[in-house]
């Protein structure tokens, strides 16, 4: 069994968009999706600096269109037969759109709307992100509790990522949890998926209004709690009420081993998910879609592993 999964804010790297945009069609479907949203994704995903594309109201749904595009350039849904979809943080829309919960131009919409309400809850206090390479996760979340910071991702595969403001920050790193080897600094301009990002709750919310979500048409695993979610509606509720609770990734890997997942394939800017997988599900074939050069290995993982 095929999962497909697209990475969350911080993946993205100045130009990882050149090269899928000289495949057929993509700039004229790039092009329309930008008019729709208001937002010159080609510029940003070719000709920006990591500065520019570190904007949380640019980065989300750069990377939304990006997962997009690199699956529609390997296939689409029904070719590519994966019988799980999941995404890390904003990555679930894009893994709604998979799903075929939200069409295409409805998750850029959305994506489009959270990107501005994070970044402007974001803008209130100084906050970061950073990510916790080692040591045990029970012993690493109490640590991260004292010193006043949210566990804002658990990764799995022996990675949590910490929240909160840039002093917290600056804490943890002289004051790393007992076995942690490294703490890394994230290339995302806020706390994200914690009370600091409360006020973009409603704003979604109300964005979320005006869509119309279908029921998934594959298991759709939810970052929440890492369970398989049937109801378009649940997932919709879902991805609002995300933003500001912390993502449960090595839930959600947990539930493609109990799935019998025997492939996973990460589209662009793919490698982060690529990497957690490798050391969290032993056995199970991976790829990331990180440039078109990719794609006939990617389809040759989804000949040997897709739902018949």
């Amino acid at each position: 069994m095929l999962v497909l999964v697209a990475p969350g804010q911080g993946a993205q790297t100045p130009g990882f968009l050149t090269d899928w945009l000289a495949l057929s069609g993509a700039a004229d479907r790039v092009a329309a999706w930008s008019d729709a949203i208001g937002l010159d994704l080609a510029h940003f995903g070719t000709k920006a600096d990591a500065d520019e594309i570190r904007d949380t109201s640019v980065a989300q749904p750069l990377l939304v269109a990006a997962g997009i595009l690199s699956a529609a350039a390997l296939g689409d849904m029904s070719e590519i037969g994966p019988g799980v979809v999941a995404g890390h943080s904003v990555g679930e829309i894009t893994a709604a759109a998979f799903a075929g919960v939200l069409d295409d131009t409805a998750a850029l919409t959305l994506v489009r709307r959270r990107g501005l309400a994070m970044a402007e809850a974001a803008a209130v206090t100084e906050t970061g992100m950073s990510a916790l390479l080692g040591g045990d996760p029970e012993v690493s979340v109490a640590h991260l509790e004292r010193l006043g910071l949210t566990p804002a991702n658990v990764n799995g595969a022996g990675q949590i990522v910490a929240a909160g403001t840039m002093e917290q920050l600056a804490a943890l790193n002289e004051d790393k949890p007992e076995g942690v080897r490294k703490v890394v600094p994230l290339k995302v301009a806020g706390a994200f998926h914690t009370h600091h990002m409360a006020p973009a709750v409603d704003k979604l919310a109300e964005a979320a209004k005006t869509l119309t979500p279908a029921d998934p048409k594959v298991t759709y695993v939810s970052n929440k709690d890492g369970q398989a979610v049937a109801s378009g509606a649940e997932v919709l509720e879902r991805l609002v009420g995300q933003v500001a609770n912390p993502v449960r990734w090595d839930r959600c890997m947990e539930t493609f081993k109990e799935l019998g997942v025997t492939a996973l394939i990460e589209v662009c800017p793919g490698g982060t998910l690529t990497g957690l997988a490798k050391r969290a599900l032993p056995g199970v074939k991976t790829l990331a879609l990180k440039s078109p050069a990719d794609l006939d290995a990617a389809r040759e993982l989804v000949a040997e592993h897709a739902q018949a």
